[in-house]
């Protein structure tokens, strides 16, 4: 057995070597489920998989955490970085050539244009410690303000709606265990029957009691789950969610289910609240989203009567340009009922990513430092500066979020060099025709990653980057629970951790700072530059998680961390929550022939699919795109099951195998979004954003659906 390197030694007792089992977590979703890395020497593949009893998941993994070990065999893992030839070809290089030229091209670049010519985007699969560093090396190590993250496409408009009525953005205030005794809960735009399927098992409770309700224009995986008397499935028009939420709210207020003194104790804005509600009453609401209204009533006193009662959001309802008011009207619901902070109830939104929750608390995003801090806070710098060993003045403000970012790419006076990591922009980003024409645009694209993703393949210069298995670090999952990764098998030869390549671009550029490569000493930073912060982890090491503490954050030094956020009071000054008045927009809407396009994801592909388009027995599943329609759509378009079709609208064209079923609207069209070039969806989706979050509008487009 190989000695185990000093920088792992610190890890659990599981040591991280070859022929030594290691304790992890999938490489997938938020849930994070727990598995059991064993060395296989000889075999295939390095390692096997077994499921790990843990609180989210209980021993089980859906297909994808069960073929996840397929990764780490794979014959086209990049090996060695490649840069562009003059041919335009992608050729082999030293790492000292990659490096050597990256730095020299940045320095051209600044002296030319500013440092806000370099831009950076990041990834909500980053570890704490590479997130941690990817933040603090864009604002000293380059200098640029211009930095954001692939969350921005996915959290941030139910972070945005957080923040203002609690004072604190965190996915689930709870543990998800909780969920398993509830009488009543409401999903609203998460379909995580496919998306992470070990977590149904905490819907069981509700089922059993006829109290699960899902809202989704599909009779999906999970809105099945409410059949046969254990919930209602609400089916409402794309794009009107808000608008069913404020009906739900003033069924609420007008039939006297508010919890009075909740309300009155624990919050303000009420009586602009009911002014906003007054006009949607159940026969108006009808109208617009086509629920009936005898069914919204039935919602609302559903969730009025449970004793244990839970809200819960996803991506459905909130990657919309009025995402952030969709989350705020769910929260007012959860709010009038005094669901948030009361045992056994609570709001919460699904985070999608691995890392979705940590990738955001420490330094990816445009306006935030790490801590959850605003880069604009004078204290804020002052105390990130102080860690950091540098000039608050030196760190510069706040950027610009992912859209506009990408947008800014190779613009007059805008971003000439664009270093990415962990994202696969050009399938993964809305009106993706418009960011591929971007990139082309750019002096210099690097990209990070483990293989030749379809945005690794437009890049000058790519870097091969450990995987999951491969490296040392921590998550914090859907719940705000900080989690250990840990190393169970040897990388290849040629790849390195990012947070090696930074240190050495740092060297090269003359960074100020220091910049470990140990993961655990990252971490350590990380939790000093959080120290009273809203997301603190300064009671957090690698020493501590490996003993198996439930680390839920706040984790301040001396605490045992915070399971249960909202208890006493919420993270406003004065400790109450906020009930905001929110107002429902006309969506975009399909004119004659038209359909509302919706996209989302399936039960064996993942985010842009650049790792489960390479597992077999994954892509087996589903290895085209395929559209779901409902046949009398079809019948009157003369559109058969199995064929083609072409959906199209100002932005671009798809063509998609067809399939033919009742479980959808029949003036909504459902594409995957997980397929490139050709097949990606997301050349349909619009760009337009919501003006609290900047999150893009994925979920509401318009498109014409003819035979191909």
């Amino acid at each position: 057995m190989r000695r185990v390197p000093r920088s792992h030694r610190r890890d659990a007792p599981a040591a991280r070597g070859r022929g030594v089992s290691a304790a992890t977590h999938c490489p997938y979703c938020a849930l994070q489920c727990a598995m059991t890395l064993e060395p296989t020497p000889g075999e295939r593949l390095p390692v096997s998989v077994a499921g790990r009893d843990f609180p989210t998941n209980r021993g089980g993994l859906c297909r994808k955490g069960w073929t996840s070990a397929e990764l780490l065999g794979r014959g086209d893992r990049l090996t060695t970085p490649l840069m562009r030839r003059p041919d335009g070809s992608l050729g082999e290089a030293s790492w000292e050539e990659a490096l050597d030229r990256i730095a020299a091209e940045v320095v051209r670049l600044r002296a030319e244009s500013g440092p806000d010519a370099i831009g950076v985007f990041g990834g909500g699969g980053l570890t704490n410690e590479k997130a941690y560093q990817l933040g603090k090396f864009a604002r000293i190590g380059f200098g640029t303000r211009l930095i954001d993250y692939n969350g921005r496409f996915c959290m941030s408009s139910a972070a945005a709606a957080a923040n203002r009525a609690f004072g604190l953005d965190r996915g689930l205030p709870f543990p998800l265990a909780d969920l398993d005794t509830a009488e009543a809960i409401l999903v609203l735009g998460s379909n995580m029957g496919d998306t992470m399927p070990p977590f149904v098992q905490h819907l069981q409770g509700a089922r059993g009691r006829g109290g699960l309700v899902v809202v989704d224009p599909r009779r999906s995986t999970t809105a099945r789950l409410t059949e046969d008397g254990a919930g209602i499935h609400v089916q409402p028009v794309p794009g009107t969610d808000l608008a069913l939420l404020l009906g739900i709210a003033h069924v609420i207020v007008a039939e006297g289910l508010v919890d009075e003194s909740y309300v009155a104790d624990r919050t303000v804005g009420l009586a602009a609240l009911k002014r906003s509600v007054s006009p949607w009453w159940p026969a108006r609401t009808a109208e617009v989203t086509g629920v009936p209204a005898e069914q919204i009533r039935a919602v609302a006193h559903l969730l009025a009567g449970a004793r244990s009662a839970y809200v819960l959001t996803g991506r459905g309802v909130e990657q919309h340009a009025d995402g952030t008011d969709t989350a705020t009207a769910a929260i007012n619901v959860a709010l009038l009922l005094g669901l948030v902070g009361r045992e056994g109830s609570g709001y919460g939104t699904l985070t999608g990513q691995g890392n979705g929750q940590g990738g955001r608390e420490h330094g990816q995003k445009s306006d935030q430092l790490p801590g959850y801090r605003k880069i604009t806070d004078p204290a804020a710098r002052a105390h990130v500066a102080r860690v950091w060993g540098v000039d608050p003045a030196s760190i510069p403000g706040p950027g610009l979020p992912a859209v506009q970012l990408l947008e800014r790419c190779g613009a007059d006076g805008g971003v000439r060099a664009l270093f990415v990591h962990g994202s696969n922009v050009v399938v993964s980003a809305p009106d993706v025709s418009r960011v591929r024409s971007a990139l082309g645009r750019l002096d210099l694209l690097v990209v990070s990653d483990f293989f030749l993703s379809e945005t690794a393949e437009l890049a000058d210069i790519v870097l091969p980057v450990l995987q999951w298995a491969e490296e040392e670090g921590t998550m914090t999952n859907l719940e705000g629970r900080v989690i250990r990764r840990r190393r169970a098998a040897e990388p290849p030869a040629g790849a390195r951790s990012e947070l090696w390549i930074l240190a050495e671009l740092t060297r090269r550029l003359g960074a100020p700072g220091t910049w470990s490569t140990d993961p655990s000493e990252v971490f350590d930073e990380l939790a000093r530059a959080s120290a009273g912060g809203l997301s603190d982890y300064s009671g957090l090491s690698h020493a501590l998680l490996d003993t198996g503490v439930a680390a839920h954050w706040p984790y301040p030094a001396g605490s045992a961390g915070t399971p249960h956020l909202f208890r006493e009071r919420f993270a406003h000054d004065d400790g109450r929550a906020r009930l905001v008045a929110v107002r429902a927009r006309r969506p975009e809407t399909p004119r004659g022939s038209e359909m509302s396009l919706i996209t989302g994801r399936l039960l064996g592909h993942y985010q842009s699919g650049a790792q489960t388009r390479r597992v077999g027995e994954l892509n087996d599943l589903a290895p085209r795109l395929v559209a779901q329609i409902h046949p009398a759509t079809a019948g009157d378009r003369g559109i058969a099951a199995g064929s083609r079709i072409r959906l199209a609208n100002a932005r671009g064209s798809v063509e998609a195998d067809v399939e033919l079923s009742p479980d959808i609207r029949a003036d909504t069209v459902f594409l995957p979004f997980h397929y490139a070039g050709s097949e990606s969806a997301n050349i349909l989706t619009s760009a337009r954003t919501d003006p609290h979050s900047s999150m893009p509008e994925f979920k509401n487009a318009v498109v014409t659906v003819t035979p191909a």
